[in-house]
C-alpha cells in the first residue's frame, strides 16, 4: 500500500533525526526502497520519496474490514493479499476472520518481509507469526493467475493502485488481463478488494468490463484526522 510521493506527516518525533534501518532494490527494477525510524514512526521510501507511514494507515484497515464484512457468513474463507507493506492490512484482515479462516500474502520483495517480522512487527502485533497466515515471496500476479476459484476474497493492496509508481509490472494488475484473471480466481461471491491513493475512472470501468458489480468507496488515510482521500474499490463476483 503506497501513497503519493513526498507525503510528510506531522508527529510529537518530528524533531528526532530519521534513522535509515535497511535499503533493498525493487526485483526487477533499479529502484531503491527503504526502511527509516525516528522515534516511534516508521516510514518506506522509495527513491528517497515516501511511500507510506505507519501513522496514516486508516484506509488500509478500511480495505481489510470492508472485504471481512462481505466474508461473515463464509464458515472457511480463504484470502489473498498481495502487498504486505508494513502489515496493516493483513493485521486487520486478521482481526476481522475467524480462527477457520486462511490468508495467503504474497510480497514480491523479502526485504519487506523481513521488516515486518523484525523492527515493524509490534506494531502489527506478530502478524506473520498467526498460524492462519502463509507467506509467498512471489508476484501476487503468478498466484492470481495460477489459481481458479481459490478464493473468497482477494486484496490488491500494491503499489500506488492503478497509478503504479514502484514497477511497470504491476500494472498488468490493473489492466483487463489482470482483472479478468483475479475474477478467475474468486469463487461465485467473492470479492475483489483494490486500495488506490487516488480515484481511477477508468479502473472502475475495467472492473464492469471484467464481469464485476462496483463499488467505490472514499477513506481519509488518518481516518477521523483526516488526511489525504483515498478510494477503495469493491468488486464482487457475482456469477
Amino acid at each position: 500500500m503506497f501513497f503519493h510521493p513526498n507525503l510528510r506527516l506531522f508527529s510529537p518525533d518530528t524533531m528526532i533525526p530519521w534513522k535509515l534501518l535497511d535499503t533493498t532494490l525493487v526485483p526487477g527494477t533499479s529502484k531503491e526502497l527503504s526502511l527509516h525510524k525516528r522515534g516511534s514512526e516508521f516510514s518506506i521510501r522509495i527513491n528517497g520519496d515516501e511511500l507510506m507511514n505507519s501513522r496514516a494507515h486508516s484506509s488500509e484497515d478500511a480495505l481489510a474490514e470492508f472485504v471481512c464484512a462481505c466474508l461473515v457468513k463464509i464458515a472457511e474463507p480463504k484470502i489473498l493479499i498481495g502487498g504486505l507493506g508494513m502489515g496493516f492490512t493483513l493485521a486487520a484482515t486478521l482481526k476481522g476472520l475467524g480462527d477457520s479462516a486462511r490468508v495467503v500474502v504474497a510480497e514480491l520483495v523479502p526485504a519487506v518481509v523481513a521488516w515486518n517480522r523484525g523492527p515493524l512487527a509490534d506494531f502489527v502485533g506478530n502478524s506473520l507469526e498467526d498460524d492462519r497466515v502463509a507467506v509467498r515471496e512471489v508476484d501476487v500476479a503468478l498466484v492470481i493467475q495460477a489459481e481458479k476459484r481459490a478464493y473468497n476474497a482477494i486484496l490488491l493492496d500494491v503499489d500506488n493502485g492503478p497509478d503504479g509508481l514502484t514497477r511497470a509490472a504491476n500494472d498488468w494488475l490493473y489492466g483487463d488481463a489482470g482483472l479478468l484473471a483475479a475474477f478467475q480466481a474468486l469463487r461465485v461471491g467473492g470479492v475483489l478488494g483494490v486500495w488506490s491513493a487516488a480515484p481511477d475512472e477508468a479502473f472502475t470501468k475495467r472492473l464492469v468490463k471484467a464481469g464485476f458489480q462496483v463499488e467505490e468507496k472514499m477513506v481519509k488515510a488518518r481516518g477521523a484526522q483526516g488526511g489525504s482521500p483515498h478510494i477503495i474499490w469493491l468488486a464482487t463476483k457475482t456469477s
